[in-house]
């Protein structure tokens, strides 16, 4: 007899081995039952295939389908929500009747769903809805503390007197004066009302003041965890915050309930329109899967949804109670953080940053965890049965993941658990093959070749390092499956710019960041769509076009694989069908 959930040897007499609960091996066994059954209608639909009607055929495009073969074909038939043939526009004819819908695709291109690998879903509508947009070029328009000071001010003179002014995207190396804005600069801005801005990392914040003062903040404040930065002369809060961020945004008001869910349906309809049909969302929480699933019962949610959560046992058991569509909402991993953000100073690097902090010769940044507390916390959620996804940007962070990863796998041995690494921007060669040793697969960044890619170069790593950044060509020679990721709402949903920063590596200088380390426009594909659903263990439903996968596609103006490589984030998405249905049109 063995564990339903890790495979390990217990008596006849057990069901579950001493490190897992009955509640988790009920979920376990149901979603065994679900996968079984699914296959058997699957079989059952491309065996009954040849003799019912299709409801719907889209033809005479160019059909990438993103099989084993990467196979191109002409037209493809759906019944309800599956794919019952593909194939030439003469054998999917076969498939149609006299109610059957023809959609005729003028040769356009049509390609799996995208897959948005590693964001924060629906972030990006709270951002956009009810924040102020302090990104700098390419992502918005702010170039000074100025810029930056007068767009606050301006939603202050909108806001009554003691609300707050929430901001979000600043980025101290695309400013002028090359800093963080201070609290006194803020304060600049209004000391009636409290203010909180986040850097485009996500990992850094700044205060004025009256928010400092609300969130109890002085120069006695203690954190376990990241650094207040302080006056050097009073020792003074200067209202940076690193890494303990949630000391002020902890005080800053919730959104209500309708506040959400407009945000999902903002979100929807922005990831749609560029071809996303599943989003992968890190730091999940029971009320987010709630609000997921109240969006998606009120008609605001098209896309499927696969969530972590951050914190599996406090709600696991809730969210599972709500029954969830499987197929639309997807609980898998949990996610853990091992550090921060290189271009917040706080990944840990095994050698020092190139240019390091004023006053901090040496400094490698460094780690949430000590290396035993993250393998302890490893060990338990692997016994549990997770899947586990660890955000990691530094070597040094990736060397301790790998090592939990192996202590867990020592301890317990699991096949084909997929535990993942996110972002893994600094991943050395021996780290990857480590990677394919205990079956870990990476989610790459790599719109940091962009976004950062110049910044990374000239102040943060250095010519050598910097090229090596996402090293998607040496991870794919490994044999890994990755993935590819815009960390939304950090850059803006885009998995056509994702490929073709894979491809091309140009930073926004248009420098070639790494040539090494492009990859083909084919693996790129692979990497938003059936490599994402394998990574998410959801190959045998979704990210290829195959009879018995969900009808979820994307069509573009133009063929990927034929585009001039330079232009191809310039590719327009036309249509976004999911379930067969389009749910966005240009």
């Amino acid at each position: 007899m063995h564990c339903w959930n890790c495979g390990k040897k217990i008596p006849d007499t057990a069901k579950v081995c001493r490190f897992h609960s009955q509640a988790r091996a009920s979920i376990m066994l149901e979603f065994a039952r679900y996968c079984v059954n699914l296959a058997a209608l699957c079989a059952a639909g491309s065996a009954a295939g040849a003799e019912q009607p299709a409801d719907k055929i889209f033809r005479q495009g160019v059909i990438l389908t993103m099989d084993s073969q990467n196979r191109t074909v002409q037209a493809v038939a759906i019944r309800g929500n599956r794919i019952v043939r593909v194939g030439s526009d003469v054998e999917v004819s076969e498939q149609a009747g006299p109610k059957t819908t023809v959609v005729d695709l003028q040769g356009k291109a049509m390609l799996p769903g995208f897959y948005a690998a590693h964001d924060h879903f629906p972030s990006a509508g709270i951002e956009a809805l009810y924040e102020v947009d302090l990104n700098s070029p390419p992502i918005g328009t702010i170039q000074t503390l100025d810029d930056l000071l007068k767009t606050l001010r301006e939603r202050a003179a909108r806001t009554p007197k003691g609300g707050w002014i929430i901001g979000h995207g600043y980025d101290d190396t695309l400013l002028r004066e090359g800093r963080h804005p201070t609290r006194y600069d803020l304060d600049k801005a209004s000391t009636d009302h409290p203010i909180w801005i986040t850097h485009s990392s996500g990992h850094l914040g700044a205060a004025n003041s009256r928010a400092l003062e609300i969130a109890g903040v002085t120069k006695d404040t203690v954190v376990t965890l990241g650094v207040i930065r302080k006056e050097l002369a009073t020792g003074e809060p200067n209202g940076v915050f690193e890494e303990c961020c949630g000391l002020v945004a902890r005080h800053t008001p919730d959104h209500s309930l309708e506040q959400r869910l407009e945000a999902i349906r903002w979100c929807d309809q922005h990831y749609l329109s560029h071809g996303v049909t599943t989003t992968v969302i890190a730091h999940g929480s029971e009320r987010s899967i709630k609000d997921l699933k109240q969006g998606l019962d009120r008609g605001l949610l098209h896309l499927r949804v696969v969530s972590m959560l951050s914190n599996p046992e406090l709600g696991t058991k809730n969210v599972l109670a709500t029954k969830l569509p499987i197929e639309r909402i997807h609980v898998t991993a949990a996610k853990l953080m091992s550090d921060g953000s290189i271009q917040g100073y706080t990944g840990y690097l095994s050698t020092p940053y190139y240019r390091p902090p004023s006053g901090k010769a040496g400094y490698c940044g460094y780690a949430r965890y000590s290396r035993q507390h993250l393998v302890d916390l490893v060990k338990k959620y692997h016994r549990a049965g997770y899947q586990i996804a660890i955000h990691a940007n530094g070597d040094a962070a990736i060397d301790d993941v790998l090592f939990a990863y192996g202590e867990a796998q020592r301890e317990l041995p699991r096949p084909d658990a997929r535990h993942r690494i996110e972002h893994c921007q600094m991943a050395r060669d021996d780290q990857l093959a480590r990677m394919k040793e205990l079956g870990v697969t990476p989610s790459f960044f790599v719109g940091h070749v962009f976004y950062w890619g110049d910044r990374h170069q000239n102040i943060f790593l250095g010519p050598e390092r910097a090229a090596r950044i996402s090293p998607l060509r040496s991870a794919l020679s490994c044999g890994l499956h990755l993935t590819l990721h815009n960390d939304t709402p950090v850059t803006p949903v885009d998995p056509l710019l994702l490929v073709w920063a894979a491809v091309n590596r140009l930073t926004r200088d248009g420098k070639v960041l790494g040539p090494q380390q492009r990859i083909s426009v084919a693996e790129a594909l692979r990497a938003v769509t059936i490599d994402a659903a394998w990574q998410n263990f959801e190959e045998e439903r979704k990210g290829s076009i195959e009879p018995g996968k969900l009808a979820d596609f994307v069509v573009l103006d133009e063929n990927p694989l034929t585009v001039e490589p330079r232009r191809l984030k310039d590719i327009i998405v036309l249509e976004t069908v999911v379930d067969g249905e389009t749910v966005y049109r240009k």
